[in-house]
């Protein structure tokens, strides 16, 4: 899997007890090496997927840290480069329960991922056999390698953070092979508040709206509510229930379903099956301080 996105540095503070946002509030920081596509790669990687990142770092110690890191856990990294903030920031709090509180995030500086996409994209996707891709980049990324993808013939499969792109350009989403995100994501695409819906109501919801917008095929996942997808292609529509857990930290557990998610329908899985892989991967990040599993 060729995976393309970004880099971040998380900086993550969980609450010891209940979490007062005007207070201080005792608990614990945790700094690491994140971002929605560094935590796939990573994801691939440990489920036994071989993954190639596509990505930007900074030039400096930590970039170097970040990139052998990634190296050293089997994850390809000879097209992550390094560049004048190349990486980006997250700020994360997180409550007494694990949920996320608030959270601020810096954007890295993705014109050197482009141009070196520009020059090497080609070559770069020839020798992939699919493609995660982080929209939240830039428009100009996504659209180069959604058309080298369809050139290629190869599948992409896309992730999303803060919408910003998508939202301009939703018809990319006609040449993606699968388009994952959660109830707040749906809502934002399809203009609609789906926060108070219950499973039937969001199958309902998805069913008619990524059809009327050309998506081939989509999951919303819903928390502890569990997730809702439907392929237009196939006509296989239905509902995963969550799984029972002791929820420590919640950031990650999205990048975690996706991964598993990609990883089966790659090895051929219908999408009720990958669904469900998701929602087991995801269950497991969800009992541990940090983004990925171990």
């Amino acid at each position: 899997m060729l995976v393309v996105g970004a880099v971040f540095v998380d900086v993550k503070g969980f609450a010891r007890e209940r979490y007062m946002p005007l207070e201080r509030n005792v608990g614990d920081v945790q700094v690491t090496a994140g971002g929605v596509c560094r935590n796939v790669a990573e994801n691939l990687v440990k489920l036994g997927r071989e993954a190639r990142f596509v990505s930007m770092v900074d030039d400096n110690a930590m970039g170097c840290e970040v990139r052998e890191g990634l190296a050293a856990m089997g994850v390809g990294v000879e097209h992550v480069i390094a560049a004048d903030r190349g990486m980006g920031m997250w700020l994360a709090i997180l409550d007494e329960n694990g949920d996320l509180a608030g959270s601020i995030s810096r954007q890295p500086d993705f014109s050197a991922l482009e141009a070196y996409l520009a020059e090497r994209g080609d070559a770069v996707m020839a020798s992939a056999d699919g493609v995660v891709l982080e929209f939240d980049m830039n428009a100009a990324i996504s659209a180069r390698v959604l058309s080298l993808a369809k050139q290629h013939g190869r599948p992409v499969y896309s992730i999303v953070g803060n919408m910003g792109v998508i939202l301009k350009h939703p018809e990319y989403l006609h040449d993606v092979a699968c388009f994952i995100c959660n109830e707040m994501e749906a809502g934002r695409l399809f203009r609609e508040d789906l926060t108070q819906l219950d499973p039937e109501q969001m199958l309902e919801v998805l069913k008619r709206s990524s059809a009327v917008a050309g998506i081939p095929a989509m999951v919303i996942t819903m928390g502890p509510h569990g997730a809702v997808y439907v392929d237009n292609r196939t006509g296989e529509f239905g509902f995963c229930p969550p799984m029972d857990v002791n929820v420590v930290d919640t950031t990650g557990a999205g990048d975690a379903f996706f991964s598993a998610a990609v990883a089966a329908l790659m090895g051929g899985a219908p999408l009720s099956q990958a669904v469900q892989e998701g929602t087991r991967l995801a269950a497991q990040t969800l009992q541990i301080k940090g983004s990925c599993v171990e």
